[in-house]
């Protein structure tokens, strides 16, 4: 059985344009092959802890070791990563927030990367172990920031799926969304379009 990991990350959850976009790739994915299992994380809804040094202490002692704390900080960490290695796509709901992406989408990646297990070092540098999946990134925008200095998201989201071993990523873009009603429907236009054409390819 396929399954579909949708992570979305807007503050406003599923009323937000990144989470919309989102929505309607899986959905028309799933009208196209109802076989896809879809498992969905609204971290807008449901935000997951930041890591701090309690977090990162719990998951890096040996399960024999951990405290009752420690143990469902571990099996919270587990279950996202387990989540990812079962996926076969991964679909993304990317707001941008100060230039970055949004921080409870950070604490995800910052949560999903462990060595050993997502990720392994070699001599020749780190290699990704969840290998053989695709990622498709909705992003939405209220500027315009594609190919500017300020799009610190594409080149971030690129390097750390790439560095757990996702290689497969396309992106799709509503950007100007704030710059006026035409430049909205236009924006909204253009990444309906893009979605249009991921799923005739």
């Amino acid at each position: 059985m396929k399954r579909i990991l949708h992570i979305d990350s807007s503050l406003f959850s599923g009323d937000g344009v990144s989470s919309t976009l989102a929505g309607d790739y899986v959905s028309r994915l799933l009208e196209r092959d109802p076989q896809w299992q879809v498992t969905h994380r609204d971290l807008g809804r449901d935000p997951i802890a930041h890591l701090d040094a309690t977090r990162l202490t719990a998951i890096m002692t040996p399960e024999a070791d951990r405290s009752a704390e420690q143990r469902t900080i571990a099996e919270e960490a587990d279950t996202l990563i387990r989540e990812v290695q079962e996926a076969d796509l991964l679909v993304l709901g990317v707001p941008m927030y100060n230039f970055a992406i949004p921080s409870v989408l950070k604490s995800w990646f910052d949560h999903i990367a462990r060595a050993g297990v997502t990720f392994r070092y070699t001599a020749e540098g780190s290699v990704g172990l969840l290998e053989g999946k695709r990622a498709v990134v909705l992003a939405s925008r209220g500027g315009l920031h594609l190919g500017q200095p300020t799009d610190t998201q594409t080149d971030y989201l690129a390097t750390m799926l790439g560095f757990l071993g996702i290689d497969d990523v396309e992106f799709v873009y509503a950007e100007g969304l704030n710059l006026g009603d035409d430049a909205r429907e236009q924006a909204l236009a253009s990444a309906k379009d893009e979605i249009n054409q991921l799923l005739a390819a």
